[in-house]
C-alpha cells in the first residue's frame, strides 16, 4: 500500500492533543527556606521526581493507546480510545481562513480550491494535507497539563506551644495565601489563554492539575479549584481534573476513564464539523442548480488556463469530509453511504474528459483518490463481513476503470500503464485481506457441501456437477495468496509490455513534443514543424513494422497517410504505401491488401524506375483477386474521392439554363492520367451519378478492336429524362481499357428534366470484377490529377479530325432547369391626370392566361401614396395585396388609391404582380433574386407614371386702410382670394363647400367675408374663378413699427371641400354625370398671406 499516501487508507479516530508531559528542566542549585523548616531543595527534588515519573508514565500509556494504522480492529474501532499526539504546551493551531484583500467575498480555508495560494487551486479536490492536518494538527480534544502550586515545606513552627497561632503564623499564612492566589491567577490566566484559542474552533478544553497526595487533603483544594475554573472560563463538565503520583495500575483507571469522559465532547466536535459541510454542499447544490449557472462541455476548446472546480468536484469534497467525518466519530455506516456518493461522483468526473481531461495533474490526483476511496469502501464492507459486497465492489472499481482507461484515455491492454494499475489494485487488495486476518476477519471457506446418502435427484446432481467444478474467483472471496497471485501475473505483463514499448519510446516522446509545441498561429515555419511531426509519425510506424508490432505500425500509417496524400508528397507516399502493404500481408488482411494495391496504382509514379513496381502492383493485385475470396458477398468499396482521382473527368453542359421540359446537350470526358496504367485491370463497368444520387449512365466495357489507333472515341448514350418517379438509366458500351496514353472517352447525350433543379454529374464509381470479387472504385467527376494544363472546357465537335470548341462559361460544368414563366397579363385603369390631395383611383386588372392555377399577390411601391382598398396604407411600399386563387381564362382586379401631397408632378409607382402555384403559399416566401429553383413562381414588373396637377390656382389681393380716429391704433386691410380651377385639367370641379377657419391671433381679427352657403355647391369648369373677399381688423403691437421686417400672422385659411366631376357620353350625345362609388369628397387649405400694415409718411408742410 506505499503506492498511496497513507493519510488517504489510515482508519481515522478522534484525535486527542495533550500537552504539558514535557520532561521537566534541571532545576537550579541552592536552598531556600526559613529557620526551623525543611530544606526546600530537598523537597522541590523528591516532588520534581514524582511528577517526572508521572509525566513519563503518562506519556507510555498515551502513545501505546492508539496507533495511526489501516485495518483496526473492532476492540479498537468500538472503544472508546483516542489518538493521542503529545505537542508542546505553546503549541499553535494552522490559521483557519486567509481573507483576500482583494475581494469582497468572505475569506476561505488555505486549502480550498478558492484560496490562491492553497496546492488545490483552482480545480482540485482534495489533497492529504487536509486528512494530515486534522490528524497531527487540529484536534477534536485539547488535554493540557498543569502543575498545581504548593508550598515545599509545613506552615512556620511556633516559638511557643501555648501561643500556636501568634503573630508570626498568621504572618506567614498570609502570605502562603498571597502567594497561592496569585500562582492560581497566573494558571487561570494560562488556561484562559488557551481556552481562547480552543474555543474559536470549537474544541474541548480540559485541564488536568498534577498535585501530591498532600494537597488532596488540604482543606482549601476545593477553593482554589473553584477559583481557577471560573477564573479561566472552564466548563462545569469534564473540563478540571486533578491527578497525584499514583501506581501504573491506578493511573491506567485515570487515562481511561479520562477519555471516555471526554469521548462525547470529540463525538460533537465532528458531528459540528459534519453538519457545516452539509449546509455547503446544500447551498453549493442550490446556488449550482441556479438559471444562470451553465458551463460549456467539449474537449475541443481545451481552455488556457485551468476553470474553477465544477459542481460535480464540489461534491466529491463534501461528500469525501462527511465520510471522514463520520470514520472519526467511528460510524461505518454513514462513512460508508457518504463513500459510496463520493466514488459514484467521481465515476461521472471521470466519464467526462471536458470535467477531468486525461492526463493531467488533477486527473492523476483524482485517479488516486478513486483508488483509496475503493479500499476504504472495501475495507468497511470487510469490517462488517460482507465479502461478497467488498469482492464486488473491487471487481467494479477494475473493470469500470479498465473501459475507462481503454475507451477514453487511451491506455489499453497494449500499454505497461494498464497493467502496472492493475497489478496495484490487486496487490492492495491482497495486502487489506492480509492485514484484516492478523485480526478478527475470517476469510470464508468454499469446501463442497456433503451430499445426502439418500438417492439424489437430477436437479441435485447438476447441482453438484457444478460445485464440483470450483468456484468462480470472481463471485467469490478468496484469500490473500490468490490476488497477490493475479497481482504478480499482471506485473509479468506490464514487464513485457514495457520492454516492447521501448523501440518506439524515443519517437513517441518527440511525436508528442512536436505536436504540444506546434500549436502555434499558421506559419511557414510551423508548417514545417508540422510536416516533420508526421515525419516523426512515419519513422514510430516504420519502428513498429520493423519490430513485428504490425497492427500498431498500420494505425499510424492510417493516420499520416491522409495528410501526405492532400499535399501530394508523392516521394513519401510510395515507400509508405510499400511498407504498409508489407504490414497487410503480415496481418493477412486481403481487402486491406486489395486497397493498397488499387491505390498504389491510381497514383502512378513518373520515373521509370518506378514503373516496374506499378506492374508489380497490378500483378499482385491480379494474383490476390484470383487465388482468394471475398469474406462477404457485399462489394468491396475504395474510397478515392480523398486522394488522386483515378481518372481525368470533366463535364460540360451546352447552356447553362434550360426550362422544364427541354433537352440540353451534354459531353462527359474521360481521361486516363500520364501515370496510370488500367490495361490490365478487370474493369467490368462504369457508372455516373447524377447530383440526385440517380444512376443514369451505366457503361459497360466491351473490348473493341477498331477503336485501336483513335485517341478520342465519342459513345452517344442517347436522351435522359429525370422525373419524380426516378431516372431512367441509359447503357452503352465502350472500350474501357484506356490503353493509349492519350486516350479519351467522350460520353455525349441529352438530359431533360421534369424537376427544377441545378444538375450536375458529381460522381462516378469504376467497378472492377473477377471471379468472386467485385470492387468499387468511387471518385470524384470535375477532378483532374492534370488541371494546371486545361485552361477551360472544352465541347467535342467532331472526332474526324478531332476538334474542340472552347467553352468559355465558368459553369459549364451545370445546368440550371428552371420553371417555365407564368403567362399573366396586367392592364392598368385610371383617369389622368390626377389631382393633388385627391385620392385617386388605380384598377389593377390582372388576366391568368395559363393552363394552371395561380395564387397572385402584388407588391407596389409607392412615392409616396395609399392604399385602402385591403386596409393597408404605405407611405413608399405596400407588399403582399393578394388577389387569391385566379383560375385559367379569368380576371381579378384590385383597386389602389393614389394620394398625393406637397407639390405637382409625376408620381411613379413600381408594380409587381407574383404568381404561385397552388402548392406554394404566398404567406410561406417571397419572391426575391435568391428564390430556390424549385419554386413554382412568377413575377411580372410593370413600372405606372400618374400625372399630378394642383386642382386649383389661388391668388390673393390686399389693400390696407388707415384708422378712422386719431386716437385709435391699428386699421383695416382688405383681401381679396381668387380661386381658379386648373386650365390643364380636363375634367369639371365641383366645390361643395368653402368654410373660412381663423386663426387664434389677437392682432387680426375677421370683420366680414363675403362667403354665402347658397353658393355652394359650385361647378367650375378649367379655367374658372371664383372670388372671396374678406375685411380685416388689424391691432398691431404698439412697438410694431419699430422692425421694418415685422408682419402680422396669417389670419386663418379657406377648407374647401370639393370632388371631381366625371362626364361621359350616351347614346344620344348627351353628357351625364357619373356618380360611383369610388368617388370620395377631397379637402384642400388655402392660406390668407401674411399682413403687413404701411407706416405713416410725410404727407405735407404746413
Amino acid at each position: 500500500m506505499n503506492s498511496y499516501p497513507a493519510e488517504l487508507l489510515v482508519q481515522l479516530a478522534p484525535v486527542m492533543f495533550v500537552a504539558g508531559l514535557e520532561p521537566p528542566r534541571q532545576a537550579p542549585s541552592g536552598s531556600e527556606g526559613t529557620a526551623g523548616s525543611i530544606p526546600t531543595s530537598v523537597k522541590r527534588t523528591n516532588s520534581s521526581d514524582q511528577f517526572a515519573l508521572l509525566s513519563h508514565r503518562l506519556r507510555e500509556m498515551l502513545n501505546a493507546q492508539r496507533k495511526p494504522v489501516i485495518w483496526a480492529p473492532e476492540s479498537i474501532r468500538k472503544g472508546k480510545i483516542f489518538q493521542v499526539v503529545l505537542v508542546d504546551k505553546i503549541h499553535q493551531f494552522p490559521p483557519r481562513k486567509i481573507p483576500d484583500p482583494a475581494s469582497s467575498q468572505p475569506p476561505h480555508s488555505p486549502l480550498s480550491p478558492l484560496t490562491p495560494s492553497s496546492p488545490l487551486y483552482p480545480d482540485g479536490l482534495v489533497a492529504p494535507i487536509w486528512i494530515r492536518k486534522h490528524t497531527s494538527l487540529v484536534p477534536s480534544i485539547f488535554v493540557l497539563f498543569l502543575h498545581l502550586f504548593e508550598h515545599a515545606g509545613p506552615i512556620f513552627i511556633p516559638r511557643s506551644p501555648l501561643e500556636p497561632d501568634g503573630p508570626d503564623v498568621q504572618k506567614e499564612k498570609e502570605e502562603r495565601e498571597k502567594e497561592e492566589r496569585r500562582r492560581d491567577t497566573e494558571l487561570a490566566r494560562e488556561i484562559a489563554d488557551r481556552k481562547k484559542g480552543t474555543n474559536e474552533r470549537g474544541m474541548k478544553l480540559t485541564v488536568v492539575l498534577m498535585a501530591s497526595r498532600r494537597m488532596l487533603d488540604d482543606p482549601t483544594l476545593d477553593s482554589r479549584l473553584t477559583f481557577i475554573r471560573r477564573s479561566s472560563g472552564l466548563d462545569s463538565r469534564a473540563a478540571l481534573f486533578v491527578l497525584s503520583p499514583v501506581t501504573p495500575a491506578e493511573l491506567a483507571d485515570f487515562v481511561k476513564s479520562l477519555q471516555q469522559a471526554l469521548f462525547e465532547p470529540a463525538i460533537e466536535y465532528y458531528t459540528a464539523h459534519s453538519k457545516r459541510v452539509r449546509r455547503k454542499r446544500n447551498r453549493h447544490g442550490q446556488a449550482t442548480s441556479a438559471p444562470g449557472a451553465t458551463y460549456a462541455h467539449g474537449i475541443a476548446n481545451v481552455p488556457s488556463r485551468p476553470l474553477p472546480l465544477r459542481p460535480e468536484g464540489w461534491t466529491v469534497r463534501y461528500e469525501y469530509k462527511m465520510a471522514c467525518f463520520a470514520e472519526f466519530r467511528g460510524e461505518d455506516e454513514v462513512a460508508l453511504k457518504h463513500y459510496q456518493d463520493a466514488y459514484t461522483t467521481l465515476m461521472i468526473m471521470f466519464g467526462s474528459p471536458a470535467i477531468l481531461q486525461p492526463r493531467t495533474k488533477r486527473w492523476a490526483e483524482a485517479k488516486v483518490l478513486a483508488d483509496c476511496i475503493n479500499i476504504k469502501i472495501c475495507k468497511l464492507f470487510l469490517y462488517n463481513s460482507e465479502h461478497a459486497l467488498a469482492l464486488s465492489q473491487h471487481n467494479i472499481h477494475i473493470r469500470r476503470f479498465c473501459d475507462l482507461s481503454m475507451r477514453a484515455w487511451g491506455i489499453g491492454e497494449d500499454t505497461f500503464e494498464y497493467w502496472s494499475w492493475l497489478a496495484r489494485q490487486h496487490r492492495v487488495f491482497a495486502e487489506l485481506l492480509e492485514q484484516g486476518t492478523h485480526f478478527s476477519l475470517t476469510i470464508p471457506t468454499h469446501l463442497p457441501v456433503p451430499t445426502s446418502t439418500s438417492a439424489p435427484s437430477q436437479q441435485q446432481q447438476e447441482i453438484e456437477t457444478l460445485r464440483a467444478l470450483g468456484v468462480n474467483p470472481s463471485t467469490a472471496l478468496m484469500h490473500p495468496g490468490f490476488y497477490y497471485y493475479v497481482a504478480a501475473e499482471c506485473t509479468e505483463r506490464r514487464r513485457l509490455r514495457f520492454l516492447a514499448a521501448l523501440d518506439a519510446t524515443l519517437y513517441t516522446k518527440s511525436y508528442e513534443l512536436f505536436k504540444k509545441y506546434s500549436t502555434a498561429p499558421a506559419t511557414a515555419h510551423n508548417q514545417m514543424q508540422g510536416r516533420f511531426t508526421l515525419w516523426i509519425a512515419y519513422r514510430i510506424a516504420q519502428t513498429y513494422y520493423e519490430s513485428g508490432k504490425f497492427e500498431m505500425a498500420v494505425r499510424f500509417f492510417e493516420r499520416i497517410a491522409r495528410t501526405y496524400s492532400r499535399e501530394k508528397w508523392e516521394s513519401v507516399l510510395y515507400p509508405l504505401f510499400s511498407t504498409w502493404y508489407a504490414c497487410a500481408q503480415q496481418l493477412g488482411d486481403v481487402e486491406m491488401s486489395i486497397r493498397l494495391l488499387i491505390e498504389m496504382i491510381a497514383r502512378g509514379h513518373g520515373t521509370a524506375a518506378l514503373q516496374g513496381e506499378d506492374e508489380s502492383a497490378a500483378d499482385d493485385l491480379h494474383a490476390i483477386l484470383k487465388s482468394t475470396v471475398p469474406s462477404s458477398s457485399n462489394p468491396i468499396v475504395v474510397d478515392l474521392t480523398e486522394s488522386e482521382p483515378l481518372l481525368n473527368a470533366s463535364v460540360v453542359f451546352w447552356t447553362h439554363e434550360i426550362k422544364l421540359g427541354e433537352q440540353v446537350a451534354f459531353q462527359i470526358s474521360i481521361s486516363l492520367p500520364a501515370d496510370v496504367v488500367l490495361s490490365e485491370l478487370p474493369i467490368s463497368e462504369l457508372r455516373i451519378y447524377c447530383s440526385d444520387g440517380s444512376t443514369p449512365i451505366i457503361v459497360k466495357h466491351v473490348a473493341s478492336e477498331s477503336e485501336k489507333g483513335h485517341t478520342v472515341c465519342r459513345v452517344d448514350v442517347g436522351h435522359i429524362s429525370l422525373s419524380a418517379a426516378g431516372a431512367g438509366s441509359r447503357q452503352a458500351d465502350a472500350n474501357l481499357q484506356w490503353r493509349q496514353p492519350d486516350a479519351t472517352l467522350v460520353l455525349a447525350g441529352t438530359v431533360s428534366s421534369d424537376i427544377p433543379q441545378e444538375l450536375k454529374f458529381t460522381r462516378a464509381e469504376l467497378c472492377i470484377s473477377q471471379g468472386d470479387w467485385n470492387i468499387e472504385l468511387p471518385f470524384n467527376l470535375g477532378r483532374r490529377q492534370d488541371a494546371a494544363s486545361v485552361s477551360c472546357p472544352r465541347w467535342l465537335s467532331s472526332t474526324q479530325p478531332v476538334r474542340f470548341i472552347p467553352i468559355r462559361r465558368s459553369n459549364a460544368s451545370s445546368v440550371i432547369i428552371k420553371h417555365r414563366p407564368h403567362q399573366v397579363h396586367v392592364a392598368f385603369s385610371h383617369h389622368s391626370p390626377a389631382y393633388l390631395d385627391e385620392s385617386y383611383p388605380i384598377s389593377v386588372d390582372v388576366t391568368n392566361n395559363d393552363d394552371k392555377e395561380l395564387d397572385l399577390s402584388l407588391d407596389v411601391l409607392l412615392q409616396p401614396g395609399d392604399d385602402d382598398s385591403e386596409e393597408q396604407q404605405s407611405a413608399g411600399l405596400i407588399k403582399g395585396i393578394s388577389f387569391g386563387t385566379v383560375y385559367p381564362g379569368t380576371t381579378a382586379c384590385k383597386t389602389l388609391r393614389l394620394m398625393s401631397t406637397g407639390s405637382a408632378g409625376e408620381r411613379v409607382l413600381d408594380v409587381s404582380v407574383q404568381s404561385r402555384t397552388l402548392g406554394l403559399a404566398s404567406s410561406e416566401t417571397s419572391f426575391s433574386a435568391t428564390v430556390p429553383m424549385d419554386m413554382d413562381m412568377s413575377e411580372v414588373l410593370e413600372t405606372l407614371v400618374i400625372p399630378v396637377i394642383a386642382p386649383f390656382t389661388v391668388t390673393h389681393a390686399t389693400t390696407y386702410a388707415r384708422r378712422t380716429s386719431a386716437g385709435a391704433l391699428g386699421g383695416r386691410a382688405f383681401v381679396t382670394t381668387t380661386i381658379e380651377a386648373d386650365a390643364a385639367g380636363i375634367d369639371n370641379v365641383e366645390i361643395r363647400d368653402i368654410k373660412f377657419v381663423a386663426e387664434d391671433n389677437m392682432e387680426v381679427k375677421l370683420v366680414h367675408c363675403s362667403l354665402d352657403e347658397d353658393d355652394f355647391p359650385l361647378e367650375l369648369m378649367p379655367g374658372d374663378q371664383f372670388s372671396i373677399k374678406c375685411e380685416l381688423s388689424l391691432a398691431p403691437a404698439e412697438d410694431f413699427f419699430v422692425d421694418k421686417d415685422a408682419v402680422i400672422a396669417r389670419p386663418g385659411l379657406y377648407v374647401l371641400d370639393w370632388r371631381r366631376m366625371l362626364f361621359s357620353s350616351g347614346d344620344a350625345g348627351a353628357s351625364q354625370l357619373l356618380t360611383t362609388t369610388t368617388t370620395t369628397t377631397t379637402t384642400t387649405h388655402a392660406s390668407l398671406p401674411t399682413l403687413k400694415p404701411p407706416t405713416d409718411g410725410l404727407i405735407a408742410l404746413l
